[in-house]
């Protein structure tokens, strides 16, 4: 994955979000999450949990429950 698309994806998130601080709270917490989750599994060891949380939800971009309430 390149960091440019990461970056895109990241904007979109925030873009699509009503509120940066909330959106960037659901990320951190969704790679805090992963990393626990993937910890034994290690399945791609180079991407970061951060950048694996940012890849999933703008793919679940068309989910507003992710989004906000």
């Amino acid at each position: 994955m390149d960091v440019t698309q990461v970056m895109r994806r990241a904007e979109d998130l925030i873009g699509a979000a009503s509120n940066r601080y909330r959106i960037t709270v659901q990320v951190a917490n969704r790679a805090k999450r992963r990393r626990f989750e993937d910890f034994d599994s290690m399945d791609d060891p180079s991407m970061k949990p951060v950048m694996r949380a940012i890849i999933e939800m703008s793919d679940e971009l068309t989910q507003p429950e992710i989004i906000g309430e």
